[in-house]
């Protein structure tokens, strides 16, 4: 089956590989297992099952029907042997790094990461003995430069946040593969498991902020880890189970909701960020437009390789004029809405400097090219020209 039709009939997979519901015929739509535990059939089964969470459910904390669910449907649409679904997508990107880390290791990654993984690298994880080395790993051979006797992990964004940077999975695989110990863990949050599929390129693990695209509605906060059954099951024990970053049953249904139309949406805004972008591109008030899917972008040519189906509808714009035009035409928008999150149905516009990446150093920042007058985009599935006139008639007010 294609993907469009396995995002909508995925209730009926699960249910036959997993098995009925207790109790209950099969259902058009799933329901929620809203509680926190589950009761056993005797002592010997209580007993296996708490020291083998993967094969059954215990405690919510360890996962749950509603949580399984998704996580099955996430394993089928990239690829995976298994997946784990987390209470945010940060709480997936951390339980994956933190399962692959020691004191003592070094990790490579890319030179724009969303600024809360920045954090973590850069501010959390040296506190406890685990050195960097920030590099462009839009150019492959940087990563293998950057490598050290010690290093464990790289880890990758692509597309980028906020500057949409490509860089190419299967090249830094192979480097990876060539080192032994070395793991790779790519964000594919900006590109959904509907345009790009990092594990088919040779990744080991791929993270999403489900709380995106996934989701689309802005209705729940969610993460994901998908990769092989060994990795995952690190991840859920003892990571996930010490962290608590467990996903609550109802925000599985929503975002499984959500899941089903994200190849519909996923076109749509595809579509409308390519005709933006290059409308903005022209602007004689835009100083550059950072979209892969255009020509002029530096990595378009590897974007086209790896991203199937379109290239997003996240972008970029340096805007000139600096703070001064940005706050105008944050102030001036109607149809776009002033907000930190992205992968809505509806478009979004945010100040990537002083909101998702504050954290950074200017020197950092500027250093990724995330400059002061740099508005970051996610396009939604209005009508474009709806969309386009909105930036008009605020980019004119500069």
């Amino acid at each position: 089956m294609s993907i469009k039709t396995d995002l909508l009939h995925t209730e009926q997979v699960h249910q036959k590989l997993w098995g009925s519901y207790p109790h209950t015929a099969a259902t058009h739509v799933s329901p929620i297992y809203q509680t926190t535990t589950f009761i056993l059939d005797d002592f010997d089964s209580a007993v296996y099952l708490n020291q083998h969470v993967d094969e059954g459910f215990v405690y919510s904390r360890f996962g749950g029907p509603s949580s399984d669910e998704l996580e099955r449907k996430m394993a089928h649409l990239e690829h995976a042997e298994a997946a784990l679904a987390l209470a945010s997508g940060l709480g997936a990107i951390s339980t994956a790094v933190l399962s692959v880390l020691k004191a003592g290791d070094h990790v490579v990654f890319s030179d724009v990461i969303y600024g809360c993984s920045f954090t973590l690298f850069a501010k959390v994880l040296t506190k406890f003995g685990v050195t960097y080395t920030r590099v462009d790993t839009s150019k492959a051979e940087n990563v293998e430069k950057a490598i050290q006797p010690n290093t464990t992990l790289v880890y990758v964004e692509t597309p980028a946040n906020p500057t949409l940077k490509i860089s190419d999975i299967e090249e830094i695989a192979k480097i990876c593969k060539a080192h032994e110990g070395i793991t790779l863990i790519v964000d594919s949050t900006f590109a959904s498991p509907y345009l790009q599929n990092p594990l088919d390129l040779g990744a080991d693990m791929v993270v999403h902020s489900a709380t995106k695209y996934l989701c689309g509605h802005g209705t729940a906060t969610a993460g994901i880890i998908c990769g092989r059954k060994e990795l995952i099951d690190r991840c859920r024990m003892p990571y996930m189970q010490c962290f608590g970053a467990v996903l609550g049953p109802f925000e599985a249904w929503l975002v499984m909701q959500g899941m089903k139309t994200l190849a519909v949406r996923m076109e749509a805004t595809c579509a409308n960020a390519m005709k933006v972008a290059k409308y903005l591109e022209k602007h004689p008030k835009i100083d550059r437009v950072y979209y892969p899917g255009l020509e002029s972008h530096p990595s378009h040519e590897i974007a086209k390789k790896q991203m199937h189906g379109g290239f997003g509808g996240m972008m970029s714009v340096d805007i000139k004029g600096g703070m001064d035009a940005v706050r105008t035409v944050m102030n001036n928008v109607k149809v776009l809405s002033l907000a930190t999150s992205l992968g809505n149905v509806d478009s979004l516009i945010q100040h990537s400097p002083s909101m998702s990446h504050f954290d950074m150093s200017p020197e950092e920042r500027h250093a990724a090219e995330i400059f002061d007058g740099q508005v970051r985009i996610s396009i939604g599935i209005e009508d474009a020209d709806d969309i386009i006139a909105d930036l008009e008639q605020a980019l004119a007010l500069i």
